[in-house]
């Protein structure tokens, strides 16, 4: 099937009003740092008339950092909740009240003199971000054709790595990571959520939804700008006991929640939270490191424009080439900052795995496994199996934010050999247990792991019990996307 205009713009809108918001909010407190905590002391020394500790102080820090993928993490626990009630593009609607009033908060924190209203503010906009990246992926999936799934699955990422580049871009010191304009920035998040509040709901909700669990043919097939196959409805009557459901799903369940943690432990989030205390560790002079931290950026969004060659190369490959680059990233990274000491060279050495730490992760580790989880599940399991994902993500992201500071005062540089082999253990998994699921359907998958599981299914066969089956092999095709 060809791509077409609404598909086009209705990737566009959902992409830029909600993944961007994660990519930014990764990395916008990143530049303005030393300018936020310096707040934060002038703040408490106007309260308590005597200096912040400087234990306190990393604390603060840690948790105005963390309480973003915390906040992920409950948001990704209404996911399910939310997609059955409202569907797809109505939760994207209403997530948009997660970013547009925490980016008041923080907008004028410095005004109210309080250092609070950003770690609440944080922890909301964060709820927006944890329903944002399980929606979005589980929306686009829903509306894209089986040979454009791939590509179409890479765009929430693409504008993820362009929201951290935005971030990094606003924060030199000569735009706004400056005393003066960091609340602006941190309030600009706000912007993108407007826009999609506004042009989204022009816009059709995801045809499988209003087909197979709404039960709405009329909805799901409306409008020029929807084209669906007609066929008759057909319900499918071979029972499946709950037992054969759980063993059905074991090692889909197993695999996402690997992919993801492996994703987020594997350390990325480490160097976008506190990119510039590390390049100030490897030794990178303070006023190039802002440049430095641009550059990278730059690199990780044109290495995930590249990425749309998943429907040519294959999502299995992509991860295992991926995690095989981040592993050998972060041994080069300790061994260049042992060194950086006696040799002189070395803090390039350091920048270059930086770099090449942020390819491996922009190629596979980054897009693909949402991309694989959207493709692993019927429609019915899939709300539930993308709030288990995205609650592994944001707790994983939530562990690294708040313990990297610590980790890195404890274990120097030897700090990033646990995430080399977080990445090691992951890319054996999957190279184990992950199958292809390049140009298959979602019904072809699910056949797949029946195997794995040691389980004897047709592609007919639901994935409920019988009083609680809605879909069937002719629903999967009536609901043929934009």
């Amino acid at each position: 099937m060809r791509l077409t205009v609404v598909l086009v713009l209705a990737t566009l809108i959902a992409a830029f009003g909600s993944s961007f918001q994660y990519g930014y909010n990764v990395s916008v407190v990143n530049s303005p740092s030393q300018f936020m905590q310096q707040f934060y002391n002038t703040t408490y020394m106007e309260r308590y008339h005597s200096p912040m500790e400087e234990n306190v102080l990393t604390l603060l820090w840690s948790l105005s950092v963390s309480m973003f993928p915390l906040g992920g993490f409950f948001g990704s626990l209404m996911v399910a909740p939310l997609v059955n009630k409202f569907g797809r593009k109505g939760t994207l609607l209403f997530n948009n009240i997660f970013s547009i009033v925490p980016a008041i908060m923080m907008g004028v924190s410095e005004i109210a003199k309080s250092y609070e209203i950003i770690i609440v503010a944080r922890f909301i906009v964060g709820i927006c971000a944890g329903l944002s990246s399980n929606v979005v992926p589980m929306y686009l999936g829903e509306i894209a054709p089986k040979n454009l799934r791939g590509a179409l699955g890479i765009v929430p990422q693409l504008f993820i790595t362009v929201g951290i580049l935005c971030a990094q871009v606003l924060g030199i010191r000569n735009i706004l990571g400056n005393s003066t304009g960091w609340t602006l920035m941190l309030g600009l998040t706000g912007i993108p959520a407007a826009i999609q509040l506004l042009l989204l709901p022009f816009f059709p909700e995801s045809p499988r939804y209003m087909l197979i669990q709404n039960g709405d043919e009329k909805k799901a097939t409306k409008g020029k700008k929807v084209r669906c196959h007609q066929h008759k409805k057909s319900m499918v009557h071979k029972k499946i006991t709950p037992n054969r459901l759980n063993r059905s799903l074991r090692w889909q369940l197993i695999s996402i929640v690997v992919m993801n943690m492996g994703q987020q432990l594997s350390g990325v989030n480490a160097i976008y939270y506190y990119a510039d205390s590390i390049y100030g560790s490897a030794g990178v002079r303070e006023s190039d490191i802002q440049y430095v931290t641009v550059g990278t950026g730059a690199v990780n969004v044109f290495m995930t424009i590249t990425v749309f060659i998943v429907e040519a190369s294959g999502r299995r490959l992509l991860l295992l080439c991926g995690f095989g680059i981040c592993c050998g990233a972060c041994v080069l990274l300790t061994v260049a900052l042992n060194l950086q000491e006696t040799v002189t060279w070395m803090p390039y050495v350091s920048i270059a795995s930086v770099i090449v730490y942020v390819i491996g992760h922009a190629i596979g580790p980054s897009p693909i496994p949402y991309v694989v989880a959207t493709e692993m599940f019927r429609q019915t399991a899939r709300p539930a199996a993308f709030m288990v994902a995205g609650s592994v993500h944001w707790l994983s992201n939530f562990i690294v934010g708040l313990v990297f500071p610590f980790l890195e005062v404890s274990l120097g540089p030897y700090s990033f050999i646990i995430f080399a082999v977080i990445c090691l253990v992951t890319l054996i998994y999957i190279w184990l247990v992950v199958p292809e699921t390049k140009k298959k359907t979602f019904l072809e998958v699910f056949q797949m792991f029946a195997k794995r599981n040691k389980v004897e299914l047709n592609l007919g066969d639901g994935d409920l019990p019988l009083k609680e089956l809605k879909e069937s092999p002719q629903d999967a095709q009536k609901a043929t996307p934009f």
